[in-house]
């Protein structure tokens, strides 16, 4: 465990804690934590992971336009459902993104899990994106997720990022309770 990955988990309960809460703030962390991040995992070789922090740079960017659009309110973005089309096309660009990174990295790399780690970047990217248009299943696709990144992060001996994920596991289960009750729900 290095100082630089304490200080990105730390900001990364932060910003997964706001996020929850639905405080746009939750996005400028976001960023910092993601930057650091994309360095920590460059450094045991999880390159999917890294190059997956930096597009959560982009998309940090994006999640903060999405949720405070200048000249609207605060809370202009409202928690929604997504219809199953919509869902069955995410999920099927997250197998396709996992599938070509996957294959990308296991020929031209020395990845340590080429295969895994795309899966995880691939459908991460969709959580991601569905979480900056807060979309409720963002919550369910980052509990499966996290469950796995614990895994992966455990075997490359990244203990503390372990933990992190784990804690990120709960407080999405929390995140999913919180948007399933907001009165402002669309398409429940």
């Amino acid at each position: 465990m290095s100082g630089l990955e304490l200080f990105a988990a730390v900001l990364g309960v932060i910003a997964v804690w706001l996020t929850v809460k639905q405080n746009p703030w939750c996005w400028p962390i976001g960023l910092v934590m993601v930057l650091l991040y994309s360095w920590v995992f460059f450094e045991v070789k999880l390159y999917s992971d890294m190059l997956l922090q930096l597009i959560y740079a982009v998309l940090q960017l994006y999640g903060w336009w999405q949720w405070t659009r200048p000249g609207r309110k605060p809370d202009t973005r409202q928690v929604s459902v997504l219809a199953r089309q919509p869902l069955l096309i995410g999920l099927g660009v997250g197998l396709l993104a996992s599938l070509a990174l996957g294959a990308a990295m296991a020929t031209w790399t020395d990845a340590a899990q080429p295969w895994l780690d795309a899966a995880l970047t691939g459908f991460s990217l969709v959580a991601q994106l569905w979480m900056a248009q807060k979309r409720l299943q963002c919550w369910t696709l980052w509990i499966v997720l996290d469950v796995i990144f614990v895994g992966l992060f455990l075997y490359k001996d990244l203990y503390l990022t372990a933990a992190l994920y784990a804690l990120f596991t709960v407080i999405a289960v929390q995140g999913l309770r919180e948007w399933r009750r907001d009165p402002a729900l669309v398409g429940a």
